[in-house]
């Protein structure tokens, strides 16, 4: 999957940072603990922070009611699951997934402010659009090599499709990072799309 991209140059990602914890937010935020990352989800406030946690939990406690989650896997999952309103508290997270309001200022603001706080150099920037143009967002940062569309469909922990889509800034080692996670470690069926408005 990583093609000629060698295994020392991925991105090795253990902590995930979500911003916005709405519909997809939490769903990817549930995906990635569920498949035992350290995930941090920011939220804009403690109310919506709140209503979010409740979300998942809601989508857990379904989910083992189905018989497709163990309790032990719940409780593990939600040991895993961090709030935050300070997107400061993201700056060690290895991989960001940005999934507020479809709006291109407001995601534009949010690679801005990511781009200042994330400390590690190689740490990606993905954005869950489905519509606005990756390459517009990667200029509005200081490394469009490492940011990515990864476009998740709802309901995230039920849906099995995740685009990966790649600007002409985003490097190899990006691109091979995030198809390796979502596809080996969210067990997500990847497709790769160029990027362009809707991809």
């Amino acid at each position: 999957m990583a093609g000629r991209v060698a295994q020392e140059d991925l991105v090795a990602i253990e902590r995930v940072g979500v911003v916005g914890c709405g519909l997809m937010g939490s769903g990817i935020a549930e995906v990635c603990a569920r498949a035992g990352k350290d995930v941090l989800d920011r939220e804009v406030d403690a109310e919506s922070a709140e209503r979010g946690r409740a979300r998942i939990v809601t989508s857990l406690d379904r989910a083992l009611g189905a018989g497709k989650l163990s309790e032990e896997m719940r409780d593990k999952t939600l040991a895993l699951l961090h709030f935050t309103t300070d997107i400061g508290d993201l700056a060690d997270r290895d991989l960001v997934v940005e999934a507020v309001v479809e709006a291109e200022a407001a995601k534009i603001d949010v690679f801005k402010l990511l781009d200042k706080v994330i400390v590690r150099e190689e740490a990606i920037l993905a954005s869950n659009t489905s519509s606005i143009p990756i390459m517009k967002l990667a200029m509005a940062t200081q490394r469009p090599a490492s940011v990515i569309g990864m476009h998740f469909f709802n309901p995230v922990p039920v849906m099995r499709l995740v685009e990966v889509v790649v600007s002409l800034l985003t490097s190899p080692e990006t691109k091979a990072s995030v198809e390796g996670f979502a596809g080996d470690v969210l067990a997500k069926r990847v497709i790769v799309s160029q990027d362009r408005a809707g991809f």
